[in-house]
């Protein structure tokens, strides 16, 4: 039996073009079989489909490198949900440019591991310019020393990095956040051993600073532990923002640190025309991004950004056959500190290279054309007789519900669309109603799209 080729070295791309051939004929054949945003059927009948094509996963003899990527990229696209179908609009679950998944073919080939600099040199410098460039987005006015950021798996892992950095500077801190918040954060504070956060109720969609004050004020005594705000800037559910500054203004009085979960707002900074919405950002002490949300990248492209570098020094460990003292003092840079993981792939090779080839303005063209379409998406909703608009879209996230219908209704609605592979919609509670939701991450959206859209609602509400 030959031993199969490698994808590194030399001899890599001569191996792989062949295999490219045989992927990329795969998923559009996948694509074409599935014909539309999500497979048709529901659970049942995809898992059926595949465990029929898949199997057996392990014969005694393999079938080959074409069979196998033949067969399971076949069906695995067939029975993919589609963010790059109009209709697939549920989810902060961004289409990937084709020049950022290009990127991460490079880096699964290479496959470098930052954890030590000898597995990964190039990667190592890449890493250093990524974070110092995007750290300077984040926070742009001048230091006395410049601000960092650390690569994550995405907004859950930054905002666990960001309660982390906070015990270790302040103690056990307490959590305060908005009912709005992201579920990561409380689960964090689990994890982290914390006490339980206040949740402060947000009843317009926004964090509340006078039930900030308020909560920030009463009752402190001996035992109040430290407190960690958390304050958001894109809400999963319906997109909104925060009031940052005021917020800012408040942790500020009360010597409170901040932490800013903008996983899906953060890229609005590279947008002129939407920047001032986040306006105050740069006061928080962290600050979590998600560029595989709206910055266009596959999973995973998280980033947590630090104003204080100084602050990450508490990540320092040591493990000899990766750091030894004596390398580190010779000049190897030092990774362990970098993460919580060891092991790590090169994520920012595809962001290295989306941000050169799109420039800032290629980028803000992107983003100032999804939060377009969600606009006339809400102004086809508001002229519509039989749909209500939750709100003007804040981001790209637009909810809406037909009019007399029910919350069963409703989620019955959407999980139809789901059976039939017709459209993903999300959901989300606000104002005490169910709503269905719609996440415009896919710059290739037309009107017609969204008319058709709210056609497939409109001719599946019972009359």
């Amino acid at each position: 039996m030959s031993t199969p080729p490698l994808a590194g070295s030399t001899h890599g791309p001569d191996a792989l073009r062949p295999l490219l051939a045989v992927v990329l004929e795969a998923l559009h054949e996948g694509a074409v079989q599935r014909q539309g945003p999500l497979p048709t059927g529901g659970p049942h009948t995809v898992t059926t489909r595949l465990h029929t094509a898949a199997h057996p996963l392990l014969p005694d003899r393999g079938t080959g490198a074409e069979e196998a990527l033949d067969t399971l990229v076949r069906a695995l696209a067939e029975g993919a949900a589609d963010p790059a179908d109009p209709l697939c609009a549920a989810h902060l679950h961004c289409p990937p440019l084709a020049v950022a998944a290009a990127a991460d073919l490079a880096a699964s080939a290479l496959n470098p591991s930052l954890d030590s600099w000898d597995q990964a040199p190039a990667a190592t410098a890449l890493e250093t310019m990524l974070t110092t460039t995007l750290a300077a987005e984040v926070y742009p006015h001048p230091q006395d020393t410049p601000p960092d950021a650390l690569v994550t798996t995405g907004g859950t892992e930054a905002n666990q990095l960001a309660l982390l950095l906070a015990r270790e500077q302040h103690g056990p801190v307490q959590l305060i956040c908005g009912a709005n918040a992201h579920h990561s954060l409380a689960r964090a504070t689990w994890l982290l051993g914390l006490p339980t956060p206040q949740i402060i109720p947000t009843p317009r969609g926004v964090l509340d600073p006078v039930a900030l004050h308020t909560a920030l004020t009463e009752h402190p005594t001996a035992d109040t532990p430290p407190r960690i705000v958390a304050a958001t800037a894109g809400t999963t559910d319906t997109g909104d923002i925060d009031p940052l500054t005021l917020i800012a203004d408040l942790c500020d009085h009360h010597r409170t640190r901040l932490h800013v979960d903008a996983a899906y707002g953060g890229a609005l900074l590279l947008s002129d025309t939407h920047r001032h919405r986040l306006t105050g950002l740069h006061r928080a002490h962290t600050v979590t991004l998600d560029l595989h949300k709206l910055g266009w990248q596959p999973v995973a492209a998280g980033l947590l950004a630090v104003r204080d570098p100084h602050d990450l020094t508490t990540l320092d460990h040591r493990a000899d056959y990766l750091n030894a003292d004596d390398d580190t003092e010779a000049g190897l840079p030092d990774l362990l500190g970098r993460s919580l993981r060891t092991t790590r792939r090169p994520d920012i090779l595809k962001i290295a290279v989306t941000l050169r080839a799109l420039g800032r303005h290629g980028l803000a063209h992107l983003i100032d054309t999804v939060c377009a379409r969600a606009h006339d998406l809400a102004d086809l909703i508001t002229a519509h007789p039989d749909l209500q608009l939750y709100a003007t879209p804040t981001i790209s996230t637009v909810l809406f519900r037909p009019t007399h219908a029910t919350d069963h209704t409703i989620a019955h609605i959407r999980r139809t669309l789901l059976t039939e592979g017709r459209a993903v919609l999300g959901r989300a509670h606000a104002d005490g109603h169910l709503w269905l939701k719609a996440t415009l991450l896919n710059p290739h959206t037309t009107a017609d799209d969204l008319a058709g859209l709210l056609k497939l609602v409109e001719g599946h509400t019972p009359r």
